[in-house]
């Protein structure tokens, strides 16, 4: 499957909406793009042989374009979370429209298998407990994020005491005696080089 931009950071995802909301078509073009990661991981559900994925990336990004014209950023929800949705109801819509066309729609009839080869069925696809797809996709995000910023901006032993306290780089998680046991200071030391090293982290995340 190809690859598309990443998703776009909290802050700046709603500069654009904001933007798009007040007729800009270069801020509405950005947040498509910057959301068709969403797409296809949403289409990798639905496997189906008569279907070629780019097929289903265009329908699916159908639903992402009525997501976006129709959000509402003060209703207190996530883009993301709002996009998936219709992305889904986009692919079960045309799903639905090809059973028509057979003449005959069963819940139950067999639409495809997901990646380890079960079938799978449009039952099984509506009933489906809710999961927040792009939460997965931050955090993936977010943990090479963190691994190219490490290296940036901490000292040695900041990213050591960071690399120990969180299991970072295959490392085992420990307390903050354990480290300091380990490195001969304090505990209250350790305390303060993490919190330091943490609000550095998450400065560059904001």
């Amino acid at each position: 499957m190809k690859s598309f931009p990443k998703p776009l950071g909290t802050k700046e995802e709603s500069d654009y909406l904001i933007r798009c909301k007040a007729g800009d078509k270069e801020a509405r073009d950005k947040l498509i793009v910057h959301n068709l990661r969403l797409v296809a991981h949403i289409v990798k559900k639905y496997n189906m042989a008569d279907k070629e994925t780019d097929d289903l990336i265009s329908i699916g990004t159908i639903g992402l374009i009525k997501a976006i014209d129709t959000f509402d950023n003060e209703k207190g929800i996530r883009l993301a979370t709002y996009a998936s949705r219709c992305i889904d109801n986009e692919l079960l819509m045309m799903l639905r429209s090809n059973k028509r066309l057979n003449k005959e729609v069963f819940l139950y009839d067999p639409i495809g298998s997901d990646r380890e080869g079960n079938e799978i069925n449009l039952f099984d696809i509506i009933e489906e407990n809710d999961t927040d797809i792009i939460e997965d996709i931050i955090l993936e995000e977010d943990i090479k994020r963190l691994y190219g910023v490490i290296g940036k901006v901490l000292t040695d032993r900041e990213r050591e005491i960071i690399c120990l306290r969180y299991g970072l780089k295959n490392k085992k998680e420990v307390t903050q005696r354990e480290i300091a046991n380990k490195l001969g200071i304090s505990r209250s030391y350790v305390s303060r080089i993490e919190k330091k090293a943490l609000k550095k982290l998450s400065e560059c995340f904001e």
